[in-house]
């Protein structure tokens, strides 16, 4: 597959931006790019309408999906561990496009809405075959989701904790410890 053309990247990095600051009613073609540093022509070159726009986010959020999935599989250190250590990712291509679909799923975007459903329905579907039973896979769910949600939180009055290092080892064993499949 050829790589998009680089006007049509910066484009849609500056709409993922702007919803990811201002929110969706902020992310209009105009301010698209302007933020992008483009014509309005050179905008509508390659995307004719904000529905446009949207669906190439949300293809964009579905393909950083299928990457993160493959990595989770294929992890040394084991898909639970990986998708642990992972659910406290830092402004990451993947972060970045899942908040700003966010966003738009804020909005009242169904289709969005349905993406960030099956996205969530494949990091599970992935997990589960790693673990004993449907307990220990909601254990694995419900600390990913802890620590993304503390992870995003970072630097405000509300954030709890996230653990790096050698506390992220030690809670990424006791996890697996309590998951483990039984022979």
């Amino acid at each position: 597959m050829s790589r998009p053309p680089l006007a049509r990247e910066k484009v849609l990095d500056a709409f993922e931006q702007i919803l990811i600051d201002e929110g969706e009613r902020a992310a209009t073609m105009d301010a698209t790019a302007r933020t992008a540093g483009v014509s309005k022509g050179g905008l509508l070159y390659h995307f004719g309408t904000k529905d446009a726009l949207e669906s190439a986010l949300l293809e964009r959020l579905v393909g950083l999906v299928d990457e993160d999935i493959a990595a989770i599989t294929n992890a040394d250190e084991g898909p639970v561990a990986y998708f642990l250590r992972s659910s406290a990712m830092e402004s990451s291509a993947l972060d970045r496009t899942l908040i700003a679909v966010s966003r738009l799923a804020q909005s009242g975007n169904a289709t969005a809405v349905g993406v960030l459903h099956d996205v969530r329905r494949r990091w599970s579907d992935t997990i589960r075959p790693h673990v004993a039973d449907e307990s220990a896979h909601d254990l694995v769910m419900l600390v990913s989701d802890g620590l993304y949600y503390n992870n995003a939180l970072a630097g405000s009055a509300i954030a709890g904790p996230v653990p790096r290092g050698a506390a992220m080892n030690t809670l990424i064993t006791l996890v697996e410890a309590a998951v483990k499949r039984r022979p």
